[in-house]
């Protein structure tokens, strides 16, 4: 069912249109308003003597916003048949909100008709200017509020914005508008209203505190006990009693009796009966403070007035006001006497008295000059845990005038809460300096107020505060830094415990302060304006260098650009290089291999022709000789047995030489010791088998770091000391070698060295190629990257030595030692 037929239901309950379909089922919508919660109620119509079987039907509400009705909402029977049609109007809502605001603001609404109603709008809903009609009493209507009222019917009171007549308080008037957010509580916005008689004004209800200072009682007639703490006159020529109830504070407008002197309520106890009414932030809706417009003068009663005149009490020192006192109560008024020593008109003054000072707050603007003795009686109140006079009242006494001259204090006696409200006179050292201007309405008084940041002698600061008419350039002229004397009233601020949060002196008057000493040229001041200077030229070379740096920068780009260019040239050479080297490696390695299986193939060759040479000169030979000898033995022993022995012990000769030469053929084939033992064991096992039954010593001295070596290095240097071994046994006619094996960082060398007939360098030459063992051991010192040297003098020995470079990842197995073997 579209919203608009919904409404139209709404609009004509209970006789609903049968041009909307829905007279046939005789559906209703019980109460539909714009104001509050829109309940859309359908059913079929029941006897009113059936009311207990409709409340048994099903019930559907459908919240907008809470409503207000004179009368309770009562959920009716929800008829099965409009389900469908209901669900349908509520997904149209929810799909095409703007559609459905589009019918809704075509549709008629109820019009608001009681005050309640219109309270309880939120500040948007109040702001679309429903329309009201409402019937009520008026309570308030001040002469100055241009038109404007507050009128108040059975459910709440409402402020009437309205220009041009203004109806009396007691009039029943019907009010017809619209509404409007306020300044703080929804307004109805009056277009018109009608006088329908008088009537007397609502009984006034009384309401706690709390809840007239939070606003909620604002345009409600209520009724308020509580003690009269100041009567004063409002530009508008009305009267406002300041009434004091539960530490809070109420204005209070009333109509007084003419025979009632105002200045007698003061300190009285009152009821009063009135409207509400509320001042504002209207920027920030925002509530400060509250009224009471008191329509009536017997709205206004005095209860208790004040016992006792203060005047007649006798005055209390002023340092004992703030004391025990046995009878005192805060809503008496105290009396005290003392000598003028400061004054601000229109907000307070400060008298002093022999036991000390007192702050004393009053509105008066009579301006009495320093020094005169006054009385004054007030209300004592705490502010910022110390004693003041408020709400007071003042008269000067005709005593003659009295000179106090303060009493000089330090900066630390005011930090323990000495010598409060008391003129006092302080040194210090002027720090900072600034002027603001001040007005005072009540008093009339503009000018400005100095503001002094002084250093006491114990490096504590206070503030300094005087006033003035007009700004005087000569105290403006005192430099930061002098050395001041101050003599001025000092005030306050403590804590619980009584110390001071913050100290402030007040100056009388600007004459008050007295140079003593006035600062180096180099002040402060002076000193800012050098900075200042000198910061102007560093923005001004920040900025000269800014432009440098821009230019600078600029060519930077380019130069970097020419270097990235040169440095992209440069890499593509490096690579070129790089690749022609790693091609010029690879060749290398190419052509090393290649000689390596050449010098392989070669060494191959060699030693097979040493091997047959050697089988050949001496296991052959020495078969043959054990042939010829056997051969001869047999001959021999034919004839006569014992001649046979001599050849058969020449035959066993030739087979131990034989096996001799076998087994050292054998070792030159493998090293079995290179399995089980390091190379310095082998070559001890080498050398005693080349040495036995020579009758030569050979010595083994083994230094540096022993560990094991890669086998081919290894293999060829045990190859390479057997064949100096070997050939110092052969040809050096020596009787004792010595052998040293040297383990370095990087390399590993064998020296051996005989003490044999040396070298002969014309028998070497001569002899050319057949020095095969010279020859294999320079190829194998080769083959590891060596270098085999051979030196030697004729009839001094023979040194052969052999140095291999090692592998940088070999590895030590060993611990270091330094050893020496001697093999007979």
């Amino acid at each position: 069912m579209p919203i608009r037929r919904i409404l139209k239901c709404a609009a004509t309950w209970p006789s609903p249109s049968r041009s909307c379909g829905c007279a046939r089922r005789r559906s209703d919508a019980r109460r539909f308003t714009m104001a509050g919660v829109y309940f859309i109620r359908a059913g079929r119509s029941f006897p009113k003597t059936n009311r207990s079987a409709r409340t048994k039907k099903r019930t559907l509400g459908i919240p907008f916003r809470h409503a207000f009705s004179g009368r309770a909402v009562i959920p009716l029977p929800f008829d099965r048949s409009l389900t469908g049609a209901v669900v349908a109007s509520l997904l149209s809502l929810l799909v095409s909100p703007s559609a459905f605001a589009a019918e809704l603001a075509e549709t008629t609404v109820s019009t608001l008709t009681t005050a309640a109603e219109v309270r309880s709008l939120s500040v948007e809903a109040a702001s679309a200017h429903h329309p009201v009609t409402i019937r009520g009493v008026v309570t308030a209507a001040e002469p100055d509020w241009g038109g404007k009222y507050v009128v108040q019917d059975n459910t709440a009171g409402l402020f009437v914005q309205h220009v041009g007549r203004q109806p009396a308080i007691g009039d029943v008037i019907e009010v017809k508008g619209t509404t409007g957010p306020g300044w703080f509580v929804p307004v109805i916005q009056s277009t018109e209203w009608k006088k329908l008689g008088t009537s007397p004004l609502p009984p006034a209800k009384q309401v706690s505190i709390e809840r007239l200072m939070a606003g909620v009682e604002a345009s409600q007639r209520i009724e308020i006990t509580g003690l009269v703490r100041s009567v004063t006159y409002v530009p508008s020529q009305k009267t406002m009693v300041e009434v004091s109830l539960g530490g809070y504070r109420v204005r209070v407008f009333p109509k007084l009796h003419g025979n009632l002197n105002p200045r007698s309520l003061i300190a009285a106890k009152v009821r009063v009966r009135g409207t509400a009414a509320t001042s504002f932030n209207a920027a920030r809706r925002q509530l400060t403070a509250v009224n009471l417009m008191v329509p009536t003068a017997d709205d206004f009663v005095v209860l208790e007035p004040e016992l006792h005149s203060p005047w007649e009490q006798p005055a209390v020192p002023l340092a004992d006001v703030s004391r025990f006192r046995p009878n005192a109560t805060l809503g008496d008024r105290v009396h005290v006497k003392g000598t003028l020593t400061f004054q601000r008109p229109g907000l307070d003054l400060f008298i002093q008295d022999q036991s000390g000072g007192l702050h004393v707050e009053t509105v008066s603007t009579g301006t009495l000059p320093l020094g005169r003795k006054i009385e004054a009686v007030g209300f004592l109140e705490f502010v910022n845990y110390q004693p003041v006079l408020k709400d007071a009242v003042f008269n000067e006494l005709p005593e003659p005038p009295e000179t106090i001259h303060g009493e000089r204090v330090s900066v630390a006696e005011l930090r323990e809460g000495l010598h409060g409200a008391e003129l006092i006179v302080l040194r210090g050292t002027l720090m900072a300096r600034s002027v603001r201007p001040v007005l005072r309405e009540n008093s009339g008084f503009v000018g400005t107020r100095t503001v002094c940041t002084l250093r006491g002698e114990d490096d504590q600061s206070i503030i300094v505060e005087y006033e003035e008419p007009r700004e005087n350039p000569s105290h403006q002229a005192i430099p930061i830094g002098s050395e001041i004397e101050v003599t001025g009233v000092a005030y306050y601020e403590t804590s619980d415990t009584g110390k001071p949060k913050s100290i402030n002196l007040l100056l009388p008057t600007p004459d008050h302060l007295r140079v003593l000493k006035t600062p180096s040229w180099f002040t402060a001041e002076r000193l800012f304006i050098g900075f200042a200077a000198v910061c102007v030229l560093l923005a001004g070379s920040a900025v000269w260098l800014l432009t440098v740096a821009k230019k600078n920068a600029m060519l930077g780009i380019l130069v970097s650009e020419r270097e990235k260019a040169q440095k992209e040239l440069q890499e593509a050479h490096d690579q070129l290089e790089v690749r022609v080297k790693e091609r010029t490696e690879q060749l290398k390695l190419e052509m090393t291999v290649r000689k390596s299986a050449e010098v392989e193939f070669r060494a191959v060759l060699t030693e097979r022709t040493r091997l047959a040479r050697e089988l050949h000169d001496t296991l052959e030979q020495a078969l043959t000789g054990i042939a010829l000898q056997l051969d001869t033995a047999s001959k021999l022993f034919q004839r006569n047995p014992a001649d046979a022995s001599q050849p058969l012990e020449l035959a066993r000769g030739f087979l131990h030489q034989s096996q001799i030469e076998l087994r050292r053929s054998i070792w030159d084939l493998r090293s079995r010791e290179l399995e089980q033992f390091d190379l310095s064991e082998a070559l001890a096992i080498a050398s005693r088998q080349i040495s036995g039954g020579t009758g030569i010593a050979i010595e083994l001295d083994t230094t540096g770091q022993r560990r094991r070596l890669p086998e081919i290095v290894e293999e060829n240097l045990l190859r390479i000391a057997q064949e100096a071994m070997t050939n110092v046994v052969k040809h050096a006619g020596a009787s004792r070698v010595m052998v040293r094996l040297i383990y370095a960082e990087k390399s590993v060398s064998v020296e051996i060295k005989d003490n044999g007939g040396g070298l002969n360098a014309e028998k070497m030459a001569t002899q050319g190629d057949r020095h095969f063992g010279l020859l294999g051991m320079s190829e194998r010192a080769k083959r590891l990257n060596g270098r085999l040297d051979v030196s030697g003098t004729p009839g001094e020995g023979t040194s052969v030595r052999v140095i291999i470079p090692l592998d940088e990842l070999a590895t030590p197995t060993v611990a270091p030692v330094s050893a020496r073997v001697e093999i007979v």
